[in-house]
């Protein structure tokens, strides 16, 4: 009797066993990643970074630096009036994602793949130099180390984050190997996730890109020379392309090219009309300096309107009087050609260099060309970034021909214009540059109040006084108070 009991168990046993051992493998995805490797953790952390800045462009920068405006503004408020709310910007987000990329530091740091590091330390200084451009003194040294128990960072000073950036970015540019894949691939910027030839084409790219930044940056603490070290830096680089490479080609650039299939789609691909242009319309700055010259890239960045029988470009005024509204349709406002073009995730441009060089080479410095060279070049690299065709003789007319006899202030002028064009949809950077050299000079509307300055910060998230408030405390007291008329260190 009792075998005859115990054989059913055994049986019923078995086939549980067996049911369990089944249901185990029809219920493990092949594809899950056994193990969280660089590759893993990159492809997603690039796209979903480079969206926080696309959409920070379009919805802070352009409004601000004059770009766009909203079709009606009741109530007083508005960036286009300079009015910037606590918080406004990436603050968030990005502390999210500086998590990721210490992570993938970390990770390679343990399966010794230097290329890797080196791409999260090149993300980790450009995160960082947007985080205190737009704030000032934020955590730096002591963020991303909560898993330690450290949930209430200090602030680090500006000056000690920008000092730090550039030691990173030098020690990016020393670890990248172009002899080297990316084993475990993830790169959706460069694809260096293979070798072609012995040579890894994409490695070299993100070398071209470190010291492209680093050229943006130094330009920014260029003043605080005294404190940092930035022209001879900036000389180095310049002196030695080979071991400094910059960009030197459109195909070089650190724009995040959006493949159009799930889940890396450009984030305004299925934006409704009335959010993408119904609800602002380009300005009469932006636009009608661009009508002067018949610049090409309105083809590709604009909509048309009809002036009695001619199809035209037509901006609205910034800062207007909180009692105008603009008719729905009756202005100029982004294409929709744009919410699916692939090539909007820019990060940095090869226009944006050659500006760069111009700016130096009207400082003295050795550029291997003259500011008009430079000039020249940047305005061909932006139209060739936008597919928009250059018509011959374009920067030979007037409003766009270098004047290289005009007093050096006049020429930095015209240089940080067209710098500011080629700017278009890059995160807050024309802002910034507007900080550091009052240009390009923007009219002041007519509804803006006369108390409200130009800004120059973000004043910090307010959440801070209840989850940071010590820290927090400090990093107001060092610089002077919070709000947007402090100026950050760079800046004074």
């Amino acid at each position: 009797m009792f075998k005859k009991i115990y054989f059913p168990i055994l049986l019923l046993a078995g086939l549980l066993m067996a049911c369990n051992d089944g249901f185990e493998k029809l219920n493990t995805d092949p594809n899950r990643p056994k193990e969280i490797t660089p590759g893993v953790m990159l492809g997603q952390l690039q796209y979903k970074i480079i969206n926080s800045t696309v959409n920070a462009s379009r919805n802070f920068t352009h409004e601000l630096m004059q770009v766009d405006a909203p079709r009606a503004s009741a109530g007083g408020g508005g960036l286009h009036r300079y009015l910037v709310n606590p918080g406004t910007g990436v603050w968030t987000n990005f502390y999210t994602y500086l998590s990721d990329i210490q992570d993938i530091y970390v990770i390679a740091d343990k399966l010794n793949e230097n290329n890797y590091k080196a791409i999260s330390l090149i993300y980790k200084s450009w995160s960082y130099s947007i985080l205190t451009d737009l704030y000032g003194d934020v955590p730096f040294s002591q963020a991303t180390k909560a898993l330690e128990g450290n949930f209430k960072p200090t602030f680090d000073k500006q000056k000690d984050i920008y000092i730090q950036i550039l030691k990173d970015l030098q020690a990016a540019n020393s670890l990248l190997d172009d002899t080297k894949a990316l084993t475990y691939g993830g790169d959706m910027l460069y694809s260096a996730n293979a070798l072609s030839g012995g040579k890894n084409p994409g490695i070299l790219k993100w070398k071209k890109f470190c010291n492209s930044l680093r050229l943006r940056l130094l330009m920014r603490v260029l003043n605080r020379d005294g404190e940092v070290n930035a022209k001879e830096q900036i000389k180095a680089i310049l002196a030695d392309p080979a071991a400094n490479p910059v960009f030197t080609a459109n195909s070089d650039e650190a724009i995040f090219r959006y493949p159009g299939t799930f889940p890396f789609f450009n984030p305004f691909y299925n934006a409704r009309q009335v959010d993408w242009r119904d609800g602002s319309y380009f300005t009469k700055f932006f636009i009608g300096k661009m009508n002067q010259i018949n610049d090409p890239r309105r083809a590709v960045w604009a909509t048309q309107v009809k002036s009695g029988t001619e199809n035209v470009y037509q901006g609205i005024e910034s800062g207007y009087p909180t009692t105008l509204e603009y008719p729905v349709g009756s202005n100029s406002s982004y294409s929709d050609g744009l919410k699916t073009l692939p090539q909007l995730g820019v990060m940095m441009t090869l226009a944006e260099v050659e500006f760069i060089k111009a700016e130096l080479a009207l400082k003295g410095f050795t550029t291997g060309s003259t500011p008009e060279k430079h000039y020249e070049s940047g305005i061909s690299a932006s139209m060739i970034q936008w597919g928009a065709s250059m018509p011959s003789g374009f920067t030979k007319q007037p409003g766009v021909l270098y004047d290289a006899n005009a007093a050096a202030e006049n020429q930095l002028e015209q240089i940080m214009l067209q710098k500011y064009y080629a700017y278009f949809f890059v995160d807050y950077q024309s802002w910034f540059e507007k900080r550091r050299t009052g240009y390009p000079v923007l009219p002041r509307g007519a509804g803006i109040p006369a108390e409200n300055k130009f800004p120059s910060r973000v004043p910090y998230p307010t959440y801070l006084q209840s989850l940071n408030p010590e820290a927090l405390k400090t990093a107001v007291t060092s610089m002077g108070g919070d709000n947007s008329d402090i100026k950050v260190w760079w800046d004074k």
